[in-house]
């Protein structure tokens, strides 16, 4: 089927930043006095993100579960069921808390009860109300209303387990025929102790995108670092006329990931992926009316990628990287240096705080892969030679659709080689890199001749002849030695840290089927 012409002409697009194509958007539908999906659109955003494909259910079909903007005034309270929970600390993971939810229609006085039992939820908070409005792509689907609903628990005790329910006029968590719709979850300890976070970023709508969120539940982790490329609303993003987007997929999103996020907090960041222009100049106007994460300190209302929390003895910053980006440039500079000078202030603070023995790093853009967009020459610019001075214990990227870990590298060369089950020392060594990228959308490969490398299946090689992006978005060849352990296939991170006189790091990697692919520690001055 051929789109409507109201995207944006591929060529135009790779010239434009995400301000520019949100300009364009909105004064050439103004002047057709005709609305369009943010979708023909933001396929003109995300030029140069090659290797995508199309995601299992991600096809010209409408994925919407909200209803059209013609019928949600007409549904009663309690005909309407909440869906699409998802968790995540405020800035103290220990007494703070934020829920957020969508419905599939307009509702009137949305809140949650909270409460120490779940026959007793007497805490009652209400609810704010952030929609989306998405307008007709003529001849595809009809406009969309999306509803998503947040509340902020401050005050918690540590270390404490919760149970909650969101309601809304007419439709009570607490009424016996709803009880079913109660949840729970538990805040970060007072003091450190031993916990397990998970992390994986590319994960999309599909099969093995569930199967990844049931299998990592069975870790019982504290909470789960995303790295980006959240949904896929945006397919394929190639900067052609035939990029479509459906925000409807992020209700099937949400649906999905509600068994493991209603229950563990769901940290994500954004990916290239994630920027969708209709909504705002720098792209995240969804973003941050799907998601209530951490404020950053310093643009917290126009980068919600960027952000950190300590949850025991492990400080976390999230970035987002499409700041830096060579690779993709839609939105580069769009902090004019902020994101990069907070991060140093923020990595020296929490390098320098008693309580925090480690430090984690999780972005989108790789610093150091050698899978299909390889490595981006920009990340290395900004943000490397400052994870280097703050001695950052690990960093954990996705966009590249495999797992793929690094040697601790130093001065961008090996430091120290790092085998599967060995330890490293970032004080002497230098930093690992993961590329956690197998979450659940279609796998990429490695080099040609490159083979894969991994527990129970280790090969040797010298080097990866690879590429990094420059700044003048060409490629430039490299040979690495970095390249330890390779795997193609789904996949997550899973990290248990413990806290103590010797207080590490135990890194591993686990396939679907719950299977070990690659396990090493961190330890600081062994």
């Amino acid at each position: 089927m051929d789109l409507p012409d109201f995207g944006i002409p591929p060529r135009l697009a790779r010239r434009m930043s995400m301000a520019e194509q949100h300009e364009y958007l909105r004064t050439k539908l103004s002047r057709r006095r005709t609305l369009v999906t943010a979708g023909a659109v933001a396929g003109g955003l995300l030029t140069g993100c090659s290797g995508s494909g199309s995601g299992a259910g991600a096809s010209g079909t409408t994925a919407s579960v909200s209803a059209p903007a013609s019928t949600l005034t007409k549904v009663p309270g309690s005909a309407v069921a909440p869906f699409g929970r998802h968790l995540a600390f405020g800035a103290d993971p220990r007494t703070q808390m934020r829920i957020s939810w969508q419905v599939p229609a307009a509702v009137k006085k949305p809140y949650i009860r909270v409460g120490l039992r779940p026959d007793d939820l007497s805490r009652r908070i209400e609810a704010e109300v952030r929609d989306l409005r998405t307008p007709e792509l003529r001849g595809i689907r009809a406009a969309l209303e999306q509803y998503y609903l947040h509340a902020a628990l401050d005050g918690l005790r540590p270390g404490t387990t919760y149970y909650y329910g969101v309601g809304h006029e007419g439709f009570d968590p607490a009424a016996p025929g709803n009880r079913s719709t109660i949840a729970d979850f538990r805040t970060a300890p007072a003091t450190p102790e031993t916990f397990t976070f998970t992390a994986f970023g590319d994960q999309g709508v599909s099969e093995a995108a569930a199967t990844n969120d049931h299998v990592l539940l069975r870790r019982n982790p504290a909470f789960h670092l995303h790295a980006g490329d959240i949904c896929y609303a945006n397919v394929k993003g190639l900067g052609k006329e035939s990029d479509a987007y459906d925000p409807g997929f992020w209700d099937l999103y949400l649906k999905q990931t509600e068994s493991v996020s209603r229950s563990v907090p769901w940290m994500v960041t954004t990916g290239n992926h994630d920027m969708e222009a209709w909504y705002s100049p720098d792209g995240y106007g969804g973003q941050l009316a799907r998601w209530s994460l951490p404020e950053s300190g310093f643009d917290p209302r126009t980068t919600p990628g960027a952000y950190s929390f300590t949850y025991g003895n492990v400080g976390f910053v999230a970035l987002d990287a499409n700041d830096v980006s060579y690779e993709i440039p839609a939105n580069r500079g769009h902090t004019d240096g902020r994101q990069t000078k907070w991060l140093d202030e923020r990595l020296g603070e929490l390098r320098a705080a008693k309580d925090v023995d480690f430090v984690v790093v999780y972005f989108h853009h790789c610093a150091y892969s050698t899978s299909t967009h390889a490595s981006d020459g920009g990340v290395r610019a900004e943000w490397v030679p400052l994870f280097a001075r703050h001695q950052v214990d690990l960093v954990i990227n996705g966009h590249n659709h495999v797992y793929e870990r690094t040697d601790a590298i130093k001065n961008g060369e090996v430091g120290r080689q790092v085998p599967i089950g060995a330890s490293t020392d970032p004080t002497r060594d230098g930093i690992v890199y993961v590329t956690a990228g197998g979450g659940g959308k279609e796998l990429y490969g490695f080099p040609a001749g490159v083979e894969e490398s991994y527990e129970g299946q280790v090969t040797e090689r010298e080097s990866v002849a690879t590429f990094k992006w420059t700044k003048s978005r060409d490629t430039k060849a490299e040979s690495v030695e970095w390249s330890r352990v390779r795997y193609r296939g789904f996949s997550f991170l899973s990290v248990e840290a413990e806290s103590g006189a010797k207080p590490r790091l135990k890194v591993s990697a686990l396939t679907q089927t719950g299977k070990r692919i690659d396990h090493f520690e961190v330890r600081r001055g062994r």
